[in-house]
């Protein structure tokens, strides 16, 4: 099977309806989101340890994938989809959240480290390579010396709801900007917390252009 010009999209997360609404579980909210938007839907059998969908977007052939190995074995689910379906890593791109940012702000990077997530360190063993695109999803730390193990299993709490669904949407537009035109726009529009995109497409075009190109966002 000749798929090369084939995108994968994985989301992140854990199997099973008690996990359906947790932080964990940000990736798997995300590329939902995105079949639901394309009318795409997940068949009921797995495909190399993941349920998928296949369609277009943008103009795209794309593989639509969550992983039902649990999250810190997702490295198996995705190397078997990128082997079966012979995609090239710079096709994949893969949605998971960030302890490390607060809730609703994105990072979106054509490659990195894992940064501490156990789901992309597997998934980054399994391959033997981190240059592939991704985007964190901030989830926020939690308070009060509760462990951030426990902490990533608890649902959004509710002044939080809109934060987390106004960074699905993000995530959505962001994926279908890589999709079409490189993740360089996607990054140039997408990163960030709400209200810094909003600020961007505020200013005229040329500062815009001027701000990304000069002022990149930290990790």
């Amino acid at each position: 099977m000749s798929a090369t010009d084939l995108s994968l999209i994985v989301g992140l997360g854990n199997p099973g309806r008690e996990y359906a609404n947790t932080r964990h579980n940000i990736g798997f909210r995300c590329v939902d989101a995105l079949a639901s938007r394309h009318s795409l839907s997940f068949e009921d059998k797995k495909r190399s340890k993941a349920k998928i969908a296949l369609g277009q977007i943008a103009g795209r052939r794309v593989l639509l994938a969550k992983p039902q190995t649990y999250m810190n074995l997702s490295g198996s689910a995705v190397q078997g989809l990128l082997t079966f379906y012979r995609i090239p890593p710079s096709n994949l791109i893969v949605v998971y959240d960030d302890l490390d940012l607060p809730v609703g702000t994105l990072r979106i990077r054509p490659k990195g480290g894992a940064g501490g997530h156990r789901g992309l360190t597997d998934i980054i063993q399994c391959l033997g390579r981190q240059d592939f695109p991704r985007i964190r999803v901030g989830i926020g730390r939690p308070e009060h010396g509760m462990d951030p193990a426990a902490y990533v299993l608890l649902p959004f709490r509710q002044h939080e709801e809109p934060l987390i669904e106004e960074a699905i949407t993000r995530v959505v537009l962001a994926i279908e900007t890589w999709l079409a035109d490189g993740i360089d726009l996607a990054m140039n529009r997408y990163n960030g917390s709400a209200e810094e995109v909003l600020q961007r497409q505020a200013r005229p075009a040329s500062a815009r252009s001027s701000t990304l190109d000069s002022t990149p966002l930290p990790d």
